[in-house]
């Protein structure tokens, strides 16, 4: 049975700190992501001719980033409910900083390959699923249940700046060095520098070490699980609480019906990392050479906004909080404009079309999943959090390997822009169903989901 639990006087000023020093870190993170999409695009892989090859390379990569993090997240959530969260918090950033700083130092040796890159995703993806893991549950330990859906929009929100401020900062940090060289922007000695990939992948380690630091003077509660008393026979195992955590999902079919909404959102969306700077690249190449742009340009100002877009909408729901009734129409809309905006996305041909659609998408994405987490967070008990929060992530992001690889290598030999389209369609259909479904409505009835679930024990 859950207790009853209230968060410290002070939980929203520490979440705020932590939302602070961990936002530093996002952005620092997304720099690199957008950094190492250049690389591939124009140094490894720079030819018409390469199409295959480097749809391989961003397919491999994604699935790198994605396959540990997904299917490590149950043990994840697990180890999260049994030890310290500030303690797993800190390890994880220190970990991530020194990956990095691995990364910075071999590129420094001489040009990484492409296995080098998916060996450190690997290695970064497994420390990120404890890391998620660990502040996922975190949230409801610090802030009331009130408060939740706004907590959840201002990480949103942080990612949706990241999205605006990364690939912006990254792309000028990419160009200083031949400024430099033209006498345009100060800071001489980086006009010797032919590539300044490195400098970004610098300030990444920074931000971790900066968020590790912030994490030796936070507070962060952990809950008292009495069952962990136990020795011997009567200690649960790490099996046994996967399987508990697996179980409250299961018990409550409304939650099953949510859990499937988001897989099928993931199964559409996880291919943008794959498809979107191949639609640049190929698609859209005819519009931006006319416009006058580069490939990182283009690519920069699709990331910056869909940046924008989110930050409004985290922004949105961070003041509003979203709303307090009926939040699974908060889930449900928003998810059928976004995916209408990727089928727009997919099929236009010109940069500012696809522009709009990045903005709306976005914009949409910090709605519906700040008021998914909310419906979780309330209806979960804060003992039991990591271990459900972390199945949900498996099952809700199983797909997304899947969708990486079809797509992948679907554009390899097809048009990008129609695959992304078609994710998009099956997204909307799939989300227009819901909006009759009976179980999926009731997702919010607590009480009715305690019944359910005790009725199939």
């Amino acid at each position: 049975m859950a207790v009853t639990y209230t968060p410290p006087s002070h939980g929203f000023r520490t979440f705020l700190v932590l939302w602070a020093t961990q936002s530093l870190s996002v952005i620092g993170s997304a720099m690199t992501g957008f950094v190492l999409n250049v690389y591939l695009a124009q140094t490894l892989y720079p030819g018409a001719h390469q199409k295959a090859e480097l749809a391989f390379a961003f397919t491999a990569l994604n699935l790198a980033s994605a396959v540990p993090f997904i299917f490590g997240g149950p043990v994840a959530g697990a180890w999260t409910d049994r030890l310290d969260r500030r303690m797993i918090l800190l390890v994880a950033n220190a970990a991530s900083g020194m990956l990095t700083l691995a990364m910075l130092l071999l590129m420094l040796a001489g040009p990484l390959n492409v296995w080098a890159l998916v060996a450190i995703g690997i290695l970064g993806s497994t420390v990120g699923a404890f890391h998620f893991a660990a502040f996922d549950a975190s949230y409801a330990m610090l802030v009331p249940d009130r408060l939740l859906a706004r907590a959840n929009g201002m990480m949103w929100t942080t990612w949706s700046l990241a999205g605006i401020v990364s690939p912006a900062l990254a792309a000028f940090i990419l160009a200083w060095p031949a400024l430099g060289r033209q006498g345009l922007a100060p800071f001489g000695p980086l006009a010797s520098i032919t590539d300044a990939t490195p400098l970004v992948i610098a300030i990444d380690t920074a931000t971790f070490v900066v968020a590790a630091v912030a994490l030796l003077l936070l507070d962060i509660p952990s809950p008292v699980r009495s069952d962990l008393a136990a020795s011997g026979s009567g200690r649960p195992s790490l099996w046994a609480d996967i399987r508990e955590g697996a179980l409250f999902i299961w018990d409550r079919r409304p939650v099953v019906w949510l859990l499937g909404t988001f897989t099928v959102a993931n199964l559409a969306v996880a291919p943008a990392g794959v498809l979107i700077p191949l639609l640049v690249k190929f698609n859209l190449a005819d519009d931006w050479l006319a416009q006058g742009y580069t490939f990182e340009t283009a690519l920069a100002l699709l990331t910056v906004t869909a940046g924008i877009g989110g930050l409004i909408g985290g922004l949105l729901i961070s003041t509003w909080g979203g709303l307090e009734k009926r939040r699974v129409y908060g889930v449900l809309i928003p998810m059928l404009l976004g995916g209408i905006a990727q089928i727009a996305y997919g099929f236009s041909p010109l940069v500012l079309l696809c522009a709009v659609a990045a903005f709306i998408k976005a914009l949409m994405e910090p709605v519906f999943n700040a008021h998914s987490q909310a419906i979780w967070q309330s209806i979960t008990p804060r003992e039991l959090q990591g271990r459900v929060f972390s199945v949900r992530r498996l099952i809700a992001q199983a797909t997304r390997p899947l969708g990486t690889a079809a797509a992948g290598t679907a554009a390899g030999v097809l048009d990008p822009g129609y695959v992304y389209g078609a994710f998009g369609l099956v997204w909307v259909v799939f989300c227009a169903v819901q909006l009759f479904n009976p179980y999926m409505l009731r997702v919010e009835d607590k009480a009715g989901l305690e019944q359910l679930a005790t009725s199939r024990r």
